[in-house]
């Protein structure tokens, strides 16, 4: 069963967003991750719409997008996220046909 990350940001500061987007998408590989999307806001269709960007990363299960989130490689560069954004973070798990 794979699973994916969806990130929302409200960027605060630009130039550590990029740096900290860069030094998260090198964390990914090792635990079978990749970056399938990212955006920038367009619009509310419903319900509340107050982040600037979203991130969509796989991975191969729920197991591998845990442990990319607790390694120490991704938790090293969370101070740096901090202080570019204010980001959520959640997982979803794709059920098996």
């Amino acid at each position: 069963m794979s699973a994916f990350v969806v990130a929302t940001s409200i960027i605060k500061n630009l130039e550590k967003y990029a740096a900290y987007g860069k030094a998260a998408t090198a964390t990914l590989a090792t635990h079978g991750g990749t970056l399938a999307k990212r955006g920038k806001y367009a619009e509310t269709l419903t319900g509340s719409g107050e982040h600037s960007v979203v991130a969509v990363l796989e991975f191969p299960n729920l197991d591998a997008l845990n442990a990319w989130f607790s390694s120490p490689e991704y938790q090293a560069i969370v101070p740096l996220r901090n202080e570019a954004c204010d980001m959520t973070i959640t997982s979803y798990m794709v059920p098996t046909a």
